[in-house]
């Protein structure tokens, strides 16, 4: 397989960036490749003890990190983390807002506790995440530097299938909120982009417990090549590297072979 990386040299040199969800998959590797290409970089997750990894290999490869353990959906905890960032580093002017989770079932199983999980993390965390860095982001953008608020979307925003209701729904208001985020933050020159991801082999569909939607992914991750975490990490970096008065503004990115 074809290395994912293209871009070339520390185009993100003094860019300050926050990933959450940077414990695994998309965030961890994409955190590692934005800290390659020159930024320093914040992770933000629940589990401690693999940021504290993460920090440690993006230090081996000569990068700058700092983990803080922090649940997005703690909207005071994210605000404290905030503060820490700009103590330590300065405000932060790349912003990829990644948590989330995937819980499918039948809407007639009425898995309340699943329904809500998602509610909790894929949109309040989400808007937390953003609460406690806009200011950041505004206040860069301000100084004349570049400032990119990322948000992880999903196709499954625009797909219609059946059991994914709850997460698709929550998926699609995040991609709608990046659209109208852009009304008001595009004349101040802050950056407002989704990415919708098809497959990706990461550790989200681990999740599922429905038989189902768990055999539709497992067949995908079987009979196509997939997206890997690498694949979304080098367009994060692409979205954040173009000039400034460029926004790639919603990135669907697909398995070449995934017809659904």
């Amino acid at each position: 397989m074809m290395s994912a990386a293209l871009l070339t040299g520390t185009p993100l040199t003094g860019r300050v960036a926050v990933v959450s969800g940077a414990s695994s998959g998309m965030g961890a590797v994409t955190a590692e490749r934005l800290a390659e290409l020159g930024a320093t970089v914040v992770v933000l997750a629940r589990r401690k003890e693999r940021l504290d990894s993460l920090v440690k290999n993006i230090e081996a490869a000569g990068g700058t990190a700092l983990a803080l353990a922090v649940d997005v959906t703690d909207r005071a905890a994210v605000q404290t983390a905030a503060d820490q960032v700009a103590e330590r580093f300065g405000k932060a002017d790349l912003v990829f807002n990644n948590a989330g989770v995937q819980l499918i079932s039948g809407i007639e199983e009425l898995k309340v506790d699943d329904w809500q999980r998602q509610i909790d993390l894929n949109i309040t965390g989400l808007m937390n995440v953003i609460a406690a860095f806009l200011p950041h982001l505004t206040e860069s953008a301000a100084q004349g530097k570049a400032a990119d608020l990322i948000n992880t979307s999903s196709i499954a925003a625009t797909r219609i299938l059946a059991k994914f209701s709850i997460y698709s729904g929550t998926k699609a208001y995040i991609s709608h909120l990046t659209r109208l985020l852009r009304v008001e933050l595009g004349p101040k020159m802050v950056r407002v982009a989704t990415i919708e991801p098809g497959m990706v082999d990461t550790e989200l569909p681990d999740h599922v417990t429905d038989p189902d939607a768990s055999r539709l992914m497992a067949d995908l991750i079987h009979d196509i090549d997939v997206l890997q975490s690498a694949d979304i990490a080098e367009t994060v970096a692409f979205m954040a590297a173009v000039p400034r008065h460029v926004n790639l503004t919603e990135i669907t990115i697909l398995p070449t072979a995934q017809a659904i």
